[in-house]
């Protein structure tokens, strides 16, 4: 009965200490929960957080890009909820049509469409980090096709833009199969193929 009794009293004690440091632990608990999004009001996790402030700023650079390219016709929107299961809240992106004044889902543009509107992201990102990391430059760019999908109007508009860079000192590299391209890259590397199947690379100057 003694054991029983020692017993008792040591468990009641037990309890009595994990309460006090649960009660003392709470503030910091509850903070963990919020910075995981599975607490507070809005339930945001901190990392998504950050990345909705960031990628804010990435869209409002990528539209001044963009309204140069399209005439002014499309501007992203970033909203709160996810397309679909599994995307992050706040990192999905519509498009603002102009010309009807609705709101699309990005996956409704066309190909050319899709094509400069992932460059003027490119682009609003290279912007962000140039403000923001004390002026260093992403001055260097590849570009891998998409040109193709292209009207001659867009594809000039798309290529002042390159110029413009260009004119600021940035490197832009683009591959491209489009033969439209060549009066306009001076400096170029060719790649040809031979009748045996290899091919070979020309420097053009």
């Amino acid at each position: 009965m003694r054991r029983f009794t020692a017993a008792r009293t040591h468990l009641d004690r037990a309890r009595q200490t994990l309460r006090e440091h649960e009660r003392d632990t709470e503030p910091l608990v509850y903070l963990a929960k919020v910075a995981k999004g599975v607490s507070g009001g809005r339930r945001v996790a901190l990392t998504t957080f950050v990345l909705r402030y960031w990628f804010e700023q990435v869209v409002t650079a990528a539209n001044l890009r963009l309204a140069a390219i399209c005439g002014g016709r499309y501007e992203l929107v970033r909203v709160d909820q996810g397309a679909r299961a599994g995307e992050r809240a706040g990192l999905t992106l519509e498009v603002l049509d102009r010309y009807t004044g609705r709101r699309r889902s990005a996956r409704s543009l066309s190909g050319g469409e899709t094509f400069y509107t992932s460059l003027a992201l490119a682009l609003g990102l290279a912007d962000v980090v140039r403000a923001e990391a004390g002026g260093v430059d992403l001055d260097t760019l590849f570009i891998d096709e998409g040109f193709g999908s292209l009207d001659a109007a867009t594809l000039e508009e798309v290529l002042a833009v390159i110029d413009e860079l260009r004119g600021h000192g940035r490197v832009v590299g683009i591959v491209s199969h489009v033969a439209d391209l060549k009066d306009r890259i001076p400096e170029r590397l060719e790649v040809r193929r031979r009748a045996d199947g290899s091919s070979e690379v020309r420097v053009v100057a």
